[in-house]
């Protein structure tokens, strides 16, 4: 008994440090993402940006958290005090809960669970809970209409998005992140080429899901001053800035994960955790050169791409998929198919 409990504790501190770590390093990535973002911007603005604190700006992001952590935390008046401080933690929190099921490289995974795909989408699903709450629980017309457009947007795309990953999953025949990585270990079987137009669904999707431009409808300035998150100030607007480009990194991992092979780093010598990272800086890049490049999408245009365009075209392209696969007895392009068995097995079992 004694030895049992003993195995326990040190799985249990072993968990609780890799979970610590991979949150500390969550937010580090966060705090410089924003930087790059700004830098980015300015350079295709012919801007400076961000260079007084520390070299070369680098302090920037360090300096922007301490002045938000030291500002007056103000609660509206007529605001639901409960819902409207608990409405930040739980945006945040789950932004941090997907990557618990994420694959950083070759067996490098905090929760291996058969179906991470389906819990990931969940989590990511729950976000909008968190967004609705605030904006109804601040009092303030501005904010309830960015959460009304937020959730309206969120839920539009994520049906097309969940048969994307249907398709994905047919073509894999698996629901965990980690096997269907490992069914792309070899570059001609990436699901980016053969999945074209899903591919690029769901590139269009997260950015709707994440209320990034050219779809940040939810935040119009020019509309609704800053959207749902309009009261918030100090911690509260940290926390759901935190949360928002989390889920940015969170969902640029998933489309490198379902698309681009994941951790493989198609026979480059490098380790799989740095190829999966340069993959997620790659595809966050692409989210600032969209927002810097296209103008802001009209409401109901965004809407209808969701339901007139991305529904059908997804909904007739699985239906697709579903016959050809049937037709070849699972999909051609798998790795063991295009590989001799000897050479598949001494590399990737």
């Amino acid at each position: 008994m004694t030895g049992l409990t003993t195995s326990f504790t040190l799985w249990f501190i072993g968990q609780l440090l890799l979970t610590l770590a991979v949150v500390v390093l969550l937010l580090v990535a966060v705090a410089y993402y924003t930087l790059a973002e700004r830098k980015v911007m300015a350079s295709i603005q012919r801007r400076l940006g961000p260079n007084v604190v520390g070299p070369w700006g680098l302090l920037q992001p360090l300096a922007d958290g301490l002045k938000l952590i030291i500002k007056e935390a103000i609660i509206p008046r007529r605001a639901n005090t409960f819902l409207f401080l608990f409405s930040p933690y739980l945006t945040f929190v789950l932004s941090i809960m997907g990557w618990a099921v994420m694959p950083f490289g070759f067996g490098v995974v905090a929760a291996d669970i058969d179906l991470s795909l389906l819990y990931l989408f969940a989590v990511s699903s729950l976000g909008v809970y968190g967004i609705i709450l605030a904006g109804w629980s601040s009092n303030s017309r501005y904010s309830f209409m960015g959460a009304v457009r937020s959730a309206a947007q969120m839920i539009s795309y994520e049906i097309a998005m969940g048969f994307v990953i249907l398709g994905v999953c047919l073509c894999s025949g698996s629901l965990s992140l980690t096997t269907i990585v490992a069914s792309q270990c070899y570059i001609a079987s990436w699901y980016a080429l053969p999945l074209l137009p899903l591919f690029v669904v769901f590139f269009v999707s997260i950015l709707a899901e994440t209320n990034r431009a050219p779809f940040d409808l939810p935040e119009a300035e020019a509309e609704l001053v800053s959207g749902y998150n309009t009261e918030y100030s100090s911690v509260t607007f940290a926390l759901f800035f935190l949360g928002e480009y989390a889920n940015m990194l969170l969902m640029s991992a998933l489309w490198v994960s379902l698309f681009l092979g994941g951790w493989d780093s198609a026979f480059l010598p490098i380790p799989s955790e740095l190829s999966f990272g340069i993959k997620v800086l790659v595809s966050a890049y692409l989210f600032v050169l969209v927002r810097a490049i296209l103008p802001r999408y009209r409401y109901d245009k965004l809407l209808g791409l969701g339901w007139k365009a991305f529904l059908p075209l997804t909904l007739g392209f699985l239906l697709f998929l579903v016959g050809f696969l049937f037709y070849f007895d699972g999909f051609p392009f798998a790795p063991e198919a295009m590989m001799p068995p000897q050479a598949f097995s001494a590399r990737y079992l």
